[in-house]
């Protein structure tokens, strides 16, 4: 999408690059489309074409000598578009997540994460939610690598609010938390029920940043399905989006204040036999 895009600021047509490169269209069309692999050395000859910034030829150029790497994931049995987001997450510098019902990924437990997964795959099997919980929590080393991820969550005070099945799963997973709030690349806010209405009552999305304008991308999940959205026009909107649920939120400590009130509380809670728990958010 990129090389298309700097093809277009350079304005020139399939066929004018293929004049000049020797690169076909047909071939160039493919590359734009991504039905086809990108070759560090065509990159190259077209970086050099359409006279890309040398910060972002360098990037691109990363990029396709990492796409014949084999990564961690791609030993695991998973959905084409999950095993693109861990792809994505792994390249990324920043992650903007805003979620309203359960707590973001990156930040899960291994017990929250099995009845979170479990209450949304619904017909999964006991085996397939432990795989799964597994690639989540391999996740999570983007936060703890050489050169973190930077990540900022936002979290609706619903979601903490949720109850996973299980004896101290809530309790361990706010502790979670508060824990790795202590990351210096890790920022996490919370936005209170009472808020006015904001930009996120439409769900929550995940902006994945690269370190260069035009190429971020948005994830939104649902149930059953997986949109990225790629354009920057639209990736635009839901950047602005986040600023202003930023806004909206409680700050740093607020937030971590209210997060260890409701620990405090299910505390309180676990107290009194005979209280069962129950998932009340979504995953």
């Amino acid at each position: 999408m990129e090389l298309r895009r700097l093809r277009e600021q350079a304005k020139l047509t399939l066929e004018e690059v293929e004049a000049r490169t020797g690169l076909s269209a047909s071939k160039l069309s493919r590359l734009e489309s991504a039905t086809r692999g990108a070759r560090p050395a065509d990159v190259g000859l077209l970086l050099e074409l359409f006279e890309a910034e040398e910060a972002h030829s360098e990037f691109l150029l990363a990029l396709a000598k990492d796409g014949g790497k084999r990564g961690w994931w791609q030993t695991y049995d998973i959905a084409p578009a999950y095993a693109d987001l861990i792809s994505l997450e792994s390249d990324a510098v920043s992650v903007s997540n805003y979620e309203t019902l359960l707590i973001p990924g990156l930040l899960q437990t291994a017990a929250y994460a099995r009845a979170a997964i479990g209450a949304v795959g619904m017909t999964r099997t006991a085996e397939e939610v432990s795989h799964l919980v597994e690639v989540r929590m391999a996740r999570q080393s983007v936060l703890t690598r050489p050169n973190p991820l930077k990540l900022r969550a936002i979290i609706h005070e619903a979601a903490l609010s949720a109850r996973a099945s299980g004896p101290g799963v809530m309790r361990d997973q706010l502790q979670r938390l508060l824990d790795v709030a202590e990351y210096p690349n890790v920022t996490i806010q919370v936005l209170p029920a009472e808020a006015e209405l904001h930009p996120g009552v439409t769900g929550g999305f995940a902006i994945l940043g690269f370190g260069l304008s035009g190429i971020d991308v948005v994830l939104l999940e649902h149930l059953n399905s997986t949109l990225y959205i790629e354009e920057p026009v639209d990736v635009g909107d839901y950047a602005e989006a986040f600023e202003r649920l930023t806004a909206s939120a409680l700050s740093f400590g607020r937030s971590l204040t209210l997060i260890a009130d409701k620990k405090k509380e299910v505390d309180r809670e676990r107290d009194h036999p005979g209280r069962v728990d129950s998932l009340r958010g979504m995953a």
